[in-house]
């Protein structure tokens, strides 16, 4: 049973490492929405990742949001017409080891500044 325990905690860990800026900033993102009852959905998602730089192709945003996804870390729902993005418990473990970990820096959501403003 500890064997197997091991292992998980070595493939969460290998997963952790092979995630970039743009997965980090999306559970980032999800994260304070759902924090705020703000819905926050795919459009969303690639406008801010677009507006931070990280990429300039819808199919780009779709491919991370597609990774977090297969990994268990978001879940995407089918919400009056739109395509909500929630982050999952495995999705909350993640982001606290990410940011333990220093390696990226948070960078703000315009989606939600305009939500704020």
């Amino acid at each position: 049973m500890a064997r197997a325990d091991e292992e998980k905690s070595d493939l969460f860990q290998d997963q952790l490492n092979r995630l970039g800026e743009g997965h980090f900033l999306i559970l980032c993102w999800c994260s304070v929405c759902e924090g705020e009852s703000i819905k926050y959905n795919i459009t969303n998602c690639f406008d801010d990742l677009k507006s931070a730089g990280v990429t300039r192709t819808k199919q780009t945003a779709m491919s991370m949001i597609d990774t977090l996804w297969a990994l268990c870390y978001i879940d995407v729902r089918d919400e009056r017409n739109r395509k909500n993005i929630y982050i999952t418990s495995h999705g909350s473990k993640a982001l606290q080891q990410l940011l333990a970990s220093e390696r990226f820096e948070t960078k703000s959501s315009s989606f939600l500044e305009d939500m704020k403003s």
